[in-house]
């Protein structure tokens, strides 16, 4: 009996060109990172809901509880997805610190779920690729600079275009909510983190009816719009003329950020005070990323400082990290810009097949090839050559190999040359021994 398909929004499933291009930007991502010291670590996908609740407004309505359907109590939900890496990272921390060699560089790419409404950009599940590092008791403030430069790096590696990372400090915000004498720091940075979302306006709204007078509402937006590319933000700050002891250790940090950055990496970093993250766990520095021929689309990578995420009552483990939200960078780049491979099959070569009496031979050849690495496909059938060309051309494959007892020759099909090979020493081209990106504006 036929069965319909029913489409479920909010997941990502490509077609074969568009999966290895999602695998060549998740290779990208992991040679960086491995080449900045972290380590890979993978954690399960389920956390008690008590952990994951309770980190921001919206984390508890956006965890998907798990449970049996066969269960005998199902009353209560007491596992849930977890959302991001972080928390679950905290957790692997606390269980493993007896074996962990500090401070730990971890770097984590794995599938999270939000159980929110599909949109743009927003998917039910979701890969993320992560770094943190991670200490007992004390965490170097120079970590939070270097975290910039890894993603710097594989910013530089991807097709991404001109992109800027905005970074702020919780520290600043809080001691400027302070100073001005509001009492509820985290419902303001909460609220003023609606900016994008719901204009000046509406956050001044919100702010009336939170109980900030209206010079409060009017000096947290004012902060909120400083954005410069170099170090000019502690004088603007300044000029609001509001001082707290708070305030001062966050200017003097991000500016200490942002100098590193603008020598390692110059033109990337803008010091942006309207940035604070929506969860709770943030303890200072917080990073927003944002493609600039695109930046309503929001943040394809995000993360900050975390103090007392990971606690065991007796040491804390304060650290830093930044996510790179790949199936949301991917969203744009393959689904609505046409990124894709240079073909759909990891096969560099198609040997061809004379006569099923002869597919031995064939066999033979793509073994030995296979065996120095050089991806290998054998033709289906033995229909004509025209046929199997057509195979090897429909996917992308570069070369067509052809057995003969006068010796073995190899085709490109692009540019219609055949020469003589040998199995046992031909090579293909380095670019053509695996699939690369395609950028639909360059055809190349």
């Amino acid at each position: 009996m036929a069965t319909k398909v029913t489409p479920i929004s909010g997941f990502q499933e490509w077609l074969p060109a568009d999966r290895i291009a999602e695998l060549i930007v998740l290779d990208t991502i992991r040679e960086v990172f491995e080449l900045h010291g972290f380590a890979s670590i993978n954690t399960r996908a389920m956390e008690t809901v008590d952990r994951l609740s309770g980190q921001g407004e919206d984390a508890d309505k956006e965890i998907y509880g798990v449970r049996r359907l066969a269960a005998d109590d199902t009353s209560e939900t007491t596992l849930g997805l977890h959302f991001d890496m972080t928390v679950p990272f905290a957790r692997y921390v606390l269980e493993n610190a007896g074996k962990l060699t500090f401070p730990f560089r971890r770097y984590q790419i794995q599938p999270a779920w939000r159980g929110e409404r599909p949109q743009r950009g927003r998917y039910r599940e979701f890969i993320q690729a992560d770094i943190d590092i991670i200490d007992i008791g004390a965490l170097p403030d120079h970590y939070e600079a270097e975290l910039l430069l890894v993603v710097a790096d594989v910013f530089s590696r991807l097709p991404v275009g001109d992109y800027r990372i905005h970074v702020n400090d919780r520290k600043i915000c809080e001691g400027f909510y302070r100073g001005l004498g509001i009492e509820d720091v985290t419902g303001t940075l909460r609220i003023v983190d609606k900016l994008d979302k719901i204009g000046a306006d509406g956050v001044r709204k919100l702010l009336l009816e939170a109980g900030c007078s209206d010079e409060q509402a009017d000096q947290c937006l004012a902060l909120a719009e400083i954005s410069t590319a170099d170090t000019g933000f502690v004088q603007e700050v300044r000029a609001l003329g509001v001082s707290h002891e708070l305030l001062d250790e966050g200017l003097a940090k991000l500016s200490a950020i942002v100098e590193v950055a603008n020598e390692h990496a110059p033109g990337v970093v803008v010091a942006d005070l309207r940035i604070a993250r929506g969860l709770d766990y943030y303890t200072g520095t917080v990073y927003e990323t944002m493609l600039e021929r695109d930046p309503g689309y929001g943040s394809v990578c995000s993360g900050g400082r975390y103090d007392a995420l990971a606690t065991d009552g007796k040491r804390t483990f304060p650290g830093v990290g930044i996510s790179i939200g790949v199936s949301r960078l991917l969203g744009l780049l393959i689904s609505e810009e046409g990124l894709t491979a240079s073909r759909e099959t990891p096969a560099a070569v198609l040997v061809a097949v004379n006569d099923e009496d002869s597919r031995g031979d064939s066999m033979r050849v793509a073994s030995a090839l296979r065996a120095r690495g050089i991806p290998t496909l054998v033709a289906p059938k033995a229909a004509k050559f025209g046929k199997q060309i057509q195979f090897a051309d429909r996917r992308g494959i570069p070369f067509v190999w052809f057995t003969g007892a006068d010796g073995h020759q190899v085709k490109d099909l692009r540019s219609g040359d055949q020469v003589a090979a040998d199995a046992a020493s031909w090579t293909p081209p380095e670019a053509d021994l695996h699939p690369s990106l395609v950028l639909p504006t360059s055809g190349e």
